[in-house]
Parts: C-alpha cells; sequence; structure tokens
C-alpha cells in the first residue's frame, strides 16, 4: 500500500487540488439565477390609459367629421341678418341667437323656433301685422294664423321663382336652378308640382324633399 501510494503520489496531489477547486467554483463563483422581475403595475397601468386616452381621441375625431357643417340664411325683422354656418341638429332658435335675436318689430308668433335647420334653408322672420313674406319665392320659417291653418314654410312658385328664391330649396343648386327655368323657358309654364321629375337630376328622391315646400300658379 505504501509503495502504491509512493508510486501515485503525484496523481493523487493533481486529483485533490483539483477536486478542490471545483467545490470552490461550485460554492463560491457558481450564482443560481434571479426571479425575472414581473412588469410593475404602474407600467401596466400607463400603458392601458394610453391606448384608452388614444381610442378616445380617435372616437371624438370620427365624430367630430360626421356633423356636418351647413349654411343658413337668417333673414327680415332680425338684429344681424346674413348667411350663418350651423351643425346638423341645431334649430331655429340656435341660428336666432347667432344672429343676435330677434328685432323689436319681430312677430315671435310665427316661427317655429323648435324646426331643425338644413343646408341651404332660409329662416325669414316676419315683422308683426306681415302675413305674406317680403320677396315672393323665398322660403319662409313662419307659419301663418290668418286662415285658421298653419303652413311650415312659404312656398317657392316654380313659375316665378328666379335663380336665387330655387336654390333656397334643398337640394336645388345653381345648376338644378338653372335647369327649373330653362324648363318652363322652353317647355312652357309648370303644370302640376309632378312637372318637376320632368327635370334632368331631379328623381323621385329629390322630389319628396321639394313637393311640399314648392308651388304652381
Amino acid at each position: 500500500m505504501r509503495d502504491w501510494f509512493s508510486k501515485h503520489k503525484l496523481f493523487i496531489v493533481v486529483a485533490v487540488i483539483i477536486a478542490t477547486f471545483g467545490i470552490y467554483y461550485f460554492f463560491i463563483y457558481h450564482e443560481t439565477p434571479g426571479p425575472i422581475a414581473a412588469p410593475q403595475m404602474s407600467d401596466i397601468k400607463g400603458e392601458l390609459q394610453e391606448k384608452t386616452t388614444a381610442k378616445e381621441t380617435e372616437k371624438a375625431a370620427k365624430e367630430e367629421q360626421t356633423i356636418k357643417t351647413i349654411m343658413v340664411d337668417v333673414k327680415g325683422q332680425i338684429k344681424h341678418p346674413g348667411v350663418y354656418p350651423a351643425r346638423q341638429g341645431e334649430r331655429v332658435i340656435d341660428l336666432i341667437e347667432r344672429a343676435g335675436g330677434l328685432a323689436n318689430k319681430a312677430d315671435a308668433s310665427q316661427v317655429n323656433f323648435a324646426e331643425h335647420v338644413q343646408d341651404e334653408m332660409v329662416i325669414y322672420i316676419p315683422a308683426k301685422g306681415e302675413t305674406e313674406p317680403s320677396a315672393p319665392g323665398i322660403a319662409t320659417n313662419s307659419t301663418s294664423g290668418s286662415s285658421g291653418s298653419t303652413s311650415g314654410n312659404a312656398k317657392v312658385d316654380l313659375n316665378k321663382a328666379d335663380v336665387n328664391q330655387l336654390q333656397t330649396l334643398p337640394g336645388v343648386g345653381p345648376a338644378k336652378a338653372a335647369a327649373i327655368i330653362d324648363y318652363r323657358e322652353t317647355t312652357g309654364a309648370f303644370k302640376t308640382v309632378e312637372d318637376l321629375k320632368n327635370i334632368s337630376g331631379i328623381g323621385d328622391k329629390t322630389f319628396e324633399k321639394l313637393k311640399d315646400l314648392v308651388v304652381v300658379h
């Protein structure tokens, strides 16, 4: 045994040294991986809040785009007559307030303040004692109580109205107004309201909007 140890002494010493360094390295330098840090709650809340704010901003922008700006002509017994911008859903009273309110001579009993406004609409405020619009063919927002029955708007006479007066009708621009006048000059006077359908660009849908706003004399 002693002879064997003497022969293998060098190998035994080397093996002991290697084993010692191995144990030392394992316990001293070998680090156990720590836990992975979980996301902070404040970071999560911040991300959610940013996403929510972005969605709300996008929704508000889309809603704003859907609200169309229209133009309404306010005239008659009003403090500041003129053409005013409006938004779909607004009412006559909103435009009257925007124009400074009614003048002293205005007859408020003939005005439908609750009516919704529409593009190219004319709001005519009559004076006290006035039963007809000051200019023929102009659509008004007044009602007449002289006959015991009420009518929503003074009707536009297709055989007398000029280009400007025809353009007060919903959906009638310069081109359609000119076509209406050209029709009555080349074909003759309108015999019935239904003759509007003979004009290019005025179909059943447009006619339904116009039939209660026009008259033939």
